[in-house]
């Protein structure tokens, strides 16, 4: 399932520091001039660095909000046009960039993901069905990942919560989970292992409750005797 945004991001190596170079300033800069040149472009150097990684993280967070706003109105990737799949490819390649050359990194992806966007196949097929079939709903999906304090792997489980109008409750009647084991294998890769597929947590509608609990309720001695011919 390809989830939207579930890539950790960091500054990118060789990306141009935005700075402004200090002239050290000494009394006896005949005596002074080596040591405090070195001391000087030192401290320049760190604040270079914050000031770059300070800018970076702010053009992240800029192009994080932007890629949402073009996702928003496209139903997670159901409805869009030609323009609107190639800008949010455009905003993606560009966001990824700022992790470019850089390995996974398994920390900050611990958690569970919300579905935002996606162009996989297998995914779009229920959004399809959901909207070609009033019988069928697709509620949130989530990806959890499952590998703190893990470097190669960990469990990923993929959950769909799906409904049945009117025989189970409104969007999350019940929860469909697939769950697989996945590998590092590269530095922008990783290898699934699929495990097994369960369906949880089915919760029967109102109407059906009202529909089916007279005939589970225990009988009374009274009516056993009525029924009795």
């Amino acid at each position: 399932m390809n989830m939207a945004f579930a890539t950790s991001l960091y500054p990118a190596t060789g990306k141009r520091p935005i700075f402004k170079i200090i002239k050290p300033f000494t009394r006896n800069a005949a005596t002074r001039r080596n040591f405090t040149v070195r001391r000087n472009f030192s401290c320049s150097a760190t604040v270079a660095t914050d000031i770059t990684a300070r800018v970076s993280e702010f053009d992240i967070e800029n192009q994080k909000n932007d890629l949402l706003r073009l996702v928003q109105d496209t139903q997670r990737g159901l409805v869009t046009t030609p323009d609107q799949r190639s800008c949010i490819e455009e905003a993606l390649v560009s966001l990824e960039g700022y992790t470019r050359g850089e390995s996974v990194d398994l920390v900050p992806l611990d958690g569970t993901w919300r579905l935002q966007y996606t162009s996989a196949p297998d995914v779009l097929v229920l959004f399809e069905s959901a909207a070609r079939f009033p019988f069928f709903q697709v509620g949130q999906i989530f990806q959890k990942f499952e590998c703190r304090d893990q470097s190669d792997g960990g469990v990923i489980r993929n959950v769909v919560k799906w409904s049945i109008p009117t025989l189970l409750e409104e969007q999350e009647g019940a929860t469909l989970l697939v769950s697989a084991k996945f590998n590092v294998v590269s530095a922008r890769n990783i290898y699934l292992q699929f495990e097994e597929i369960s369906i949880q947590n089915i919760r029967i509608s109102e109407e059906l409750q009202a529909l089916v609990a007279p005939a589970l309720l225990p009988r009374s001695f009274l009516s056993l005797q009525v029924s009795e011919p």
